[in-house]
């Protein structure tokens, strides 16, 4: 009998990475089942889209709801209340006091590339600056903006101009706040006029790029240069939203509003919905017509978002990633003393991660991170690497975990980085 491996080599593009070969035949809350019956404990969720968990009751509940009423009416040609709703719900909760509006959009690249589209028509300007290490998407804007080069931009050809990178600060590996501005700066006085620049994008918490973040200081630093020129500033909250970071929006933890923020991955626990939220102003410049797309809004995906808004709230989510990720960095300082490869454990709320050096010459060691992988997969743990050098491990297990379940995963987690030592 011909393999599903087998038969996806021969049916996919290889360009679609796996990071596992678990084949799901159903999932509930923190747990998946594969098609041979075996239970693994999802620490991945999708990357971070089932913040609420697997299947939310919930959430079901609202979806199949909606399924009896509609499916798709394209709400630029007739249009639906649930969607309005949503993006009032939207404009009250993202960070600033400011008058809001709202678009709906289906997927975070799409996101990503109509905040800059929005930036653009807003400011008459053409240049966006991103920062190393950062994700913004495998769309071509995406990839410009993106800060790594393999896998995301290798072989793909010309990127779109003006976009351009300033070092992120990561203090771990010796690059500080006052050097990331400094080399802000140094961009401005040598490659882009900074009255040419439409917005400054970022993740307040770097996801692809190894789960740092932002300090609240670079990010001040940030909005007062914004403001000084007239940039926009955009923060990408597609994989820092809806509860992980302890907060709705990880902006919160810094008293700093962004111009215009974008989200996906758990905005609707698990159906394809984005948005970009911004100063009212900033979302009109564009004319009509020049925003949108046919399933931008999905209904299914709206009646899931105001399920999922509904739990963060009633189950204090935010307050519950604050407990877990407590939980879990001190489980990861205790296995420290066995464990010296472990060179930092950080994360806000439950948006965690640990990197991996070698102990000597204290370098990053991807394949210590990937061995540590590999052998919690064996033992029914679900874990994601990420990092510029690949020696990270991100935790993003469904906020929603039952009490024993996470218990079991800290234990297999555990287990799995002294036996990699091995």
């Amino acid at each position: 009998m011909t393999s599903l491996t087998e038969r996806k080599n021969a049916a996919i593009s290889r360009g679609v990475g796996m990071t596992t070969q678990i084949y799901a035949e159903r999932a509930e809350n923190a747990e998946i089942w594969d098609k041979e019956g075996n239970r693994f404990i999802d620490f991945a969720s999708g990357i971070a889209v089932v913040n609420t968990g697997h299947r939310h009751p919930k959430v079901i509940a609202a979806v199949k709801a909606q399924l009896d009423r509609f499916t798709h009416t394209c709400h630029q040609v007739v249009p639906y209340e649930n969607y309005v709703h949503l993006a009032e719900r939207l404009n009250a909760l993202t960070p600033g006091t400011f008058a809001k509006k709202t678009i709906f959009v289906t997927t975070g690249a799409e996101a990503v590339e109509n905040a800059v589209k929005i930036a653009r028509a807003a400011t008459g300007r053409q240049a966006i600056i991103a920062f190393g290490g950062g994700f913004h998407g495998r769309t071509f804007m995406g990839m410009a903006l993106t800060g790594k080069v393999v896998p995301y931009k290798v072989g793909f050809g010309a990127m779109p101009a003006d976009v351009f990178h300033a070092p992120f600060p990561i203090e771990l590996h010796g690059v500080s706040v006052e050097q990331s501005i400094a080399a802000l700066k140094k961009l401005f006085a040598a490659d882009v006029d900074p009255g040419r620049v439409a917005a400054i994008i970022l993740e307040p918490v770097q996801g692809e790029g190894g789960f740092y973040p932002a300090p609240t200081a670079f990010l001040k630093a940030l909005r007062e240069i914004c403001d000084q020129h007239g940039i926009l500033l955009i923060a990408d909250e597609v994989q820092t939203g809806f509860a992980r970071t302890g907060k709705l929006f990880a902006m919160q933890h810094h008293d700093v509003a962004p111009d215009l923020t974008t989200m996906a991955k758990s905005l609707a626990g698990g159906f394809p919905l984005a948005a970009v939220t911004g100063r009212a102003e900033i979302m009109d410049a564009p004319g009509p017509g020049g925003l949108g797309g046919t399933y931008g809004g999905n209904p299914i995906g709206i009646a899931a978002a105001h399920a999922v808004l509904d739990v963060i709230e009633e189950e204090q989510l935010c307050e519950r990633a604050n407990q877990l990720g407590n939980r879990l960095k001190q489980r990861l300082a205790e296995i420290r003393e066995k464990a010296p490869e472990i060179a930092d454990i950080r994360g806000p709320g439950f948006m965690n991660a640990v990197e991996f050096n070698d102990a000597k010459p204290n370098l990053p060691s991807a394949e210590f991170a990937n061995k540590a992988r590999l052998v919690a997969l064996e033992k029914g743990l679900i874990l994601l690497t990420c990092g510029v050098h690949g020696n990270v491990i991100r935790f993003l297990a469904p906020i929603t975990i039952q009490e024993e379940v996470f218990a079991e995963a800290l234990d297999i987690l555990e287990a799995s980085i002294v036996e990699a030592r091995g």
